[in-house]
C-alpha cells in the first residue's frame, strides 16, 4: 500500500516523534510462543524483596570471608528452565532447595571459582584468583554448606512479605544438565546477582518456580485492606454520588421511528405539503434519552398539552424508589422520575402547549397515512 502522490509521505512532527521513539531504547526480541507472564508490578515486588536480600548477603559474605564483599542485583527475568540451564557453565555449584509452601524446587547458583575462593578465605587463605576447577571435597562441602545455609535464611527473611517460605537444602549439583529441578519448558523466575570479592566479580543467580510464586505475587500486589473508618467514608461518598446522579435533569423525547426521504424531496418542501412516514399506525412511539430508547408510548393529550401514555418499558436493573410522577409544567424531569413513571404506566406530559384542544399527533395516527410537513420535526419533550 502506498500513499497518493498528492500527499506527502511524512510530515515534520510525525517523523521527529518517530525518530525520538527509535532512539528511546534498544530493541528487545519478543517470542509470541512464550508470552511474558511476569508483570512489571510483580517484578517491582520481587525487586524490593531481593534488594533486602542483597544487603543481608553482603553482610554474610563480608563477615564469613573476612574480606570486602558486596552483592548487587542485576536483572529479574522470566525464562524457561532449559534457557536457564544453558546460561550456566558446564561445571558450577548449584544448591537445590525446596520453598514450602510453594510447590517445586529452586536453585541458588554460585560459580565454582567463587565457591573455591570463599572456601580459601574461610580456611585462612588469601583467596587467590587461581583456584582448582573440580568438585568440592567433603571438608570443603561442609565449609561452604554453612555459608549457603546463612544465605537461605536471609532469603527467607527478605521474602517474608511476599511468601513465608521455609527453604530446605535437598542436594548439590555440579553439572547443570543433571539438576532435575523442573521440566525443560517450565517457566522460572531468574534473579541475576553480582558477587564481588575484593576486586573480582562473579555472577550469582536465584531460580524460583513461576507457577508456585505467581499466586503469592498476585496476593502481594493486591490493595491493602482498608479500615472500618475508610470503608464507611467510601460508602458515604458512593451514596452521595448516587444521590447526585439521580437528581440530574435529563431531556426526554417521544419520537416517531426514523423515515428515509430523498434529499431532493426535502429541498422542495413547501407549507402544506404531505410526507408519508415510515412509522406504522399501530406501532407505539419511542421514549428516548440521548437517542437511546428505554420505553414505548402512544400519543395523546392531557388538557391543553400534548402527552404520551407509557404502554411498554424495558426492564431496568436496580430501579430506584418510586417518586411522584412528573407534572405537566416540568421542563425537564429527573431520570429517576421518568423511569418510575414509565414503570408505573403513567402519562408522560411534555412541557409545551399543543396550540389547541386537538392533538395533531393523535390526528396523524388517526389517518394512518400521512402527516403535515410542518409537524415533521416536532418532538414531544
Amino acid at each position: 500500500m502506498s500513499l497518493p502522490s498528492s500527499l506527502p509521505a511524512s510530515t515534520g512532527p510525525t517523523s521527529g516523534a518517530r525518530t525520538r521513539r527509535r532512539g528511546g531504547g534498544d530493541v528487545v526480541p519478543y517470542d509470541f510462543r512464550r508470552p511474558i507472564q511476569l508483570s512489571r508490578e510483580h517484578q517491582r515486588i520481587l525487586q524490593l524483596g531481593f534488594d533486602g536480600f542483597t544487603r543481608q548477603a553482603t553482610t554474610v559474605f563480608t563477615s564469613a570471608l573476612r574480606s570486602v564483599c558486596s552483592v548487587s542485583m542485576r536483572t529479574i527475568d522470566q525464562r524457561s528452565y532449559a534457557e536457564y540451564v544453558d546460561s550456566l557453565g558446564q561445571l558450577t555449584y548449584m544448591t537445590l532447595f525446596t520453598t514450602e509452601p510453594m510447590p517445586g524446587r529452586s536453585v541458588l547458583h554460585l560459580p565454582l571459582d567463587a565457591v573455591m575462593s570463599c572456601v580459601d578465605h574461610m580456611l585462612g587463605g588469601p583467596g587467590s584468583p587461581s583456584q582448582p576447577n573440580r568438585p568440592l571435597t567433603e571438608i570443603e562441602s561442609g565449609v561452604i554448606a554453612g555459608l549457603v545455609d546463612r544465605l537461605l535464611r536471609e532469603m527467607r527473611y527478605s521474602l517474608a512479605a511476599i511468601v513465608a517460605m521455609d527453604p530446605e537444602v535437598t542436594g548439590v549439583e555440579y553439572s547443570p544438565q543433571f539438576a532435575q529441578v523442573a521440566g525443560a519448558a517450565d517457566v522460572m523466575v531468574v534473579i541475576e546477582l553480582e558477587l564481588r570479592i575484593d576486586d573480582r566479580s562473579f555472577p550469582m543467580s536465584v531460580c524460583l518456580p513461576f507457577n508456585g510464586l505467581h499466586p503469592h505475587l498476585a496476593a502481594a500486589a493486591a490493595p491493602a485492606p482498608v479500615s472500618n473508618r475508610e470503608r464507611a467514608q467510601r460508602d458515604e461518598a458512593a451514596q452521595v454520588l448516587q444521590r447526585s446522579f439521580t437528581e440530574v435533569p435529563v431531556e426526554v423525547s417521544v419520537r416517531f421511528r426514523s423515515s428515509t426521504v430523498d434529499p431532493a424531496v426535502l429541498a422542495g418542501l413547501r407549507v402544506g405539503d404531505v410526507l408519508r412516514l415510515g412509522h406504522p399506525a399501530t406501532a407505539p412511539l419511542d421514549v428516548t434519552v440521548d437517542d437511546e430508547a428505554f420505553a414505548h408510548a402512544t400519543a395523546g393529550a392531557q388538557g391543553q398539552r400534548l402527552a404520551a401514555l407509557i404502554v411498554a418499558a424495558r426492564p431496568v436493573a436496580d430501579a430506584p424508589a418510586p417518586v411522584a410522577p412528573p407534572t405537566p409544567a416540568a421542563a425537564a424531569a429527573p431520570m429517576t422520575s421518568v423511569l418510575d413513571a414509565v414503570l408505573a404506566g403513567d402519562v408522560l406530559a411534555p412541557a409545551y402547549d399543543a396550540g389547541g384542544a386537538r392533538d395533531p399527533f393523535a390526528g396523524a395516527l388517526a389517518d394512518h397515512t400521512a402527516h403535515p410537513a410542518a409537524h415533521l420535526t416536532q418532538e414531544l419533550r
